[in-house]
């Protein structure tokens, strides 16, 4: 994930790396590290290098120079300013969404995540049903594309999958994320039953149920069983770090040493 190799932004766990988002391609290729997901708030939307044609050409030039390639963007801003919740800016927040679908294409980007939690989260079936009327302006361009909008939710199995139900595969589907299913007290194996045939990506972190973020093997979250419950599905998406920041601020060894650690767990279910 986007920052983790860099000193925090104001105190924030995940925010875009102002002063530094150029290094991180390097940093993460002299560490092994080959995909970065692209992080994108409201604030300065269009100030991030992915939404103007000089900054988009820069980091077409640092994926080339460093072998990184970037397979998803999570749209925090989505979160931060859900269409589907303030009628008043609808129409620019849809347009938003339109240029962040055409700068992806333009770097070859194929998974934006809107977060359906927190500040994001469906309250009600009228959210549900302005957040779907909304979507269904981009179908044929995210075909066109080939971009798939994924969802990540606080909703119980039955119900994301019941959600997830009408969408076209074709456009959207699911990113797992194994914390926020920790702090909501759900289970892998009947999330990965309920609705695994549309999971295209995953976030891996730790929480503790009905809390926040700590360092991976210090929560609630089943990290090993997640991964076998993927594994017998046959999932073959990236597994994205999205943990928690460094206590002694070294954010690369840390990264580094959970990348390994998630290794190492993926090793030990193939092989079981």
């Amino acid at each position: 994930m986007q920052g983790r190799l860099s000193p925090l932004i104001d105190g924030k766990i995940q925010a875009f790396p102002w002063p530094c988002w150029q290094n991180e391609f390097s940093i993460a290729a002299e560490n092994g590290f080959g995909i970065m997901e692209w992080t994108l708030d409201q604030e300065r939307l269009y100030e991030n290098p992915l939404m103007n044609v000089t900054g988009c050409a820069k980091i077409r030039q640092l994926m080339s120079q460093h072998n990184i390639t970037i397979p998803s963007l999570t749209g925090d801003c989505f979160m931060q300013a859900p269409f589907y919740k303030i009628p008043k800016q609808r129409e620019s927040l849809l347009k938003d969404l339109s240029n962040i679908i055409n700068a992806c294409a333009e770097l070859g980007i194929k998974i934006i995540l809107i977060p359906l939690v927190d500040n994001g989260r469906l309250e009600n079936t009228q959210e549900e049903k302005v957040l779907l009327e909304g979507l269904a302006r981009f179908q044929s361009t995210l075909k066109h594309s080939k971009i798939k909008i994924s969802f990540e939710s606080d909703f119980e199995p039955v119900r994301l999958a019941k959600f997830i139900k009408q969408l076209e595969p074709e456009c959207f589907g699911i990113t797992y994320d194994i914390g926020n299913s920790a702090s909501l007290g759900y289970q892998p194996d009947k999330e990965i039953d309920a609705y695994g045939h549309r999971i295209i990506n995953v976030h891996v972190k730790d929480r503790v149920y009905g809390g926040g973020t700590v360092p991976l093997g210090q929560g609630d979250a089943d990290i090993p069983a997640a991964l076998q419950a993927l594994h017998r599905i046959g999932y073959g998406g990236n597994y994205i770090l999205q943990t928690a920041r460094a206590e002694n601020d070294d954010h690369v060894g840390t990264l580094c040493h959970y990348r390994d650690q998630v290794s190492e767990w993926l090793i030990a279910v193939e092989n079981n």
